[in-house]
């Protein structure tokens, strides 16, 4: 059975060859990487174009990064939300850490293989990293009120976007709680607003300006 990136190209109407092409690939390479280091449940891989690359790419519909910014995805795994979205915004630098060195060498050889110029990707904590983005993007790592010590104070002070600088992470259930605990101002956005597929029906993006 041959698997396309279709399920992107119905949300994404914009994309160029050369990121269709791209998208394509990914299943590929997901599935050869996925035998020798275990970045994805088994059973998930058939479903890798509607619950990993459009779940990543749900930030992408409530913000459009631009040139020059500077990204950073924490606790990347196997390169989401991450990778999908340096395939849609070349223009944009992405910085991808994961605490487990195997996962970032999935990251490192699919973004190679990709061709992807603007993927950096590091064996390291949140903690440990000096450097300032626009945006921090995540995807369930752990509950908000212990992400947001990770990351505090990693923010370049001006933005350049249509929104302030700050997280965008993805999350499914009932955050009411979770967002309750960490006494942050987040704002939620369902992603049933912009995908009709089952699975979005209980998944949000969770903005937490800075």
């Amino acid at each position: 059975m041959e698997i396309k990136s279709t399920l992107i190209q119905k949300y994404f109407k914009e994309l160029t060859d050369q990121q269709i092409a791209q998208f394509d690939q990914l299943y590929e390479l997901y599935s050869f990487w996925n035998s020798q280091i275990n970045v994805i449940s088994r059973k998930d891989i058939d479903e890798l174009y509607e619950r990993h690359i459009l779940h990543s790419l749900g930030i992408a519909k409530f913000c459009t990064f631009n040139a020059g910014e500077r990204v950073l995805d924490v606790g990347t795994g196997g390169g989401f939300p991450g990778i999908p979205l340096a395939i849609l915004f070349p223009e944009t630098q992405f910085h991808l850490v994961d605490s487990i060195g195997k996962k970032i060498k999935v990251v490192t050889e699919v973004a190679a293989a990709l061709g992807l110029k603007n993927v950096k990707a590091s064996h390291l904590r949140a903690e440990q990293i000096a450097d300032k983005y626009d945006f921090v993007v995540s995807r369930a790592v752990t509950r908000l009120i212990d992400f947001y010590p990770w990351v505090k104070g990693k923010f370049n002070k001006d933005s350049k976007n249509a929104i302030p600088n700050g997280i965008l992470y993805l999350k499914g259930g009932d955050l009411k709680e979770e967002i309750s605990e960490s006494r942050l101002k987040a704002e939620l956005y369902p992603l049933s607003a912009y995908f009709e597929e089952e699975f979005f029906e209980t998944k949000y993006v969770v903005y937490i300006p800075q």
